[in-house]
């Protein structure tokens, strides 16, 4: 999915079917309830930044759960792909979000400061260990109060699922190719422990999740 050149209608498919596999996933529900627990002690509404957003359907179903509960948010996603910002901005359009999508290099780009939760889901497995220990670390320095991470876990079991919902689930050819292989590229959760200590992320939790999955959740110390 993260191959230059590749064709816009391509690419499409391949950000629908990451929106279907985090939908199954219920990323967004995972997510949630930090932020919202974070919205409610504030004054003024939450600013958060989901980073490499892909097609921006993160971002939106957050919008979503945060209207249904009546928490104000203020949610922004970038991403380094200029197609998948068009692709995120539409689909926001569409469901009547209010979200500001905008272009950002999340590996060479200074991470933006001003918001109080900074994101990230399904990004940290594309990076060796330098540059997934850099973001950590960028990301820890830049968010006012919290920083979440939900990704892969590398296992058996991730691998047979991804290549099932993969094959079963999507039509994305990209998809297809790119679901095993991420897990293959994903961190064990030793390894994400590991990452988060070198990032300088003390008191992070780690927390297991269904599909294989986990939540690195740290919260700047007071």
């Amino acid at each position: 999915m993260d191959q230059p050149g590749l064709p816009e209608p391509d690419h499409r498919r391949a950000l629908d079917a990451l929106a279907t596999i985090n939908w199954l996933s219920a990323t967004s529900r995972v997510l949630w309830p930090p932020i919202r627990e974070l919205a409610r002690n504030q004054k003024k509404p939450l600013r958060v930044l989901d980073i490499a957003t892909g097609g921006g359907d993160v971002p939106i179903q957050l919008w979503r759960l945060a209207r249904k509960a009546n928490v104000p948010l203020e949610i922004a996603g970038c991403d380094i792909s200029r197609h998948a910002l068009v692709h995120a901005r539409q689909r926001a359009a569409r469901a009547g979000a209010e979200i500001n999508f905008f272009e950002l290099d999340a590996i060479h780009d200074p991470i933006p400061a001003g918001y109080d939760a900074l994101v990230s889901s399904l990004f940290l497995h594309h990076l060796d260990e330098s540059d997934a220990c850099s973001m950590l670390r960028r990301m820890s320095e830049a968010t006012g109060q919290i920083l979440l991470i939900s990704d892969l876990l590398r296992s058996r079991l991730g691998y047979a699922l991804a290549w099932f919902v993969t094959r079963f689930l999507t039509r994305s050819w990209v998809a297809r190719i790119d679901g095993p292989l991420s897990i293959r590229g994903a961190y064990s959760h030793s390894e994400v422990a590991v990452l988060a200590e070198s990032a300088g992320l003390q008191g992070a939790s780690i927390t297991r999740h269904w599909p294989e999955r986990f939540l690195l959740h740290w919260s700047r110390p007071a």
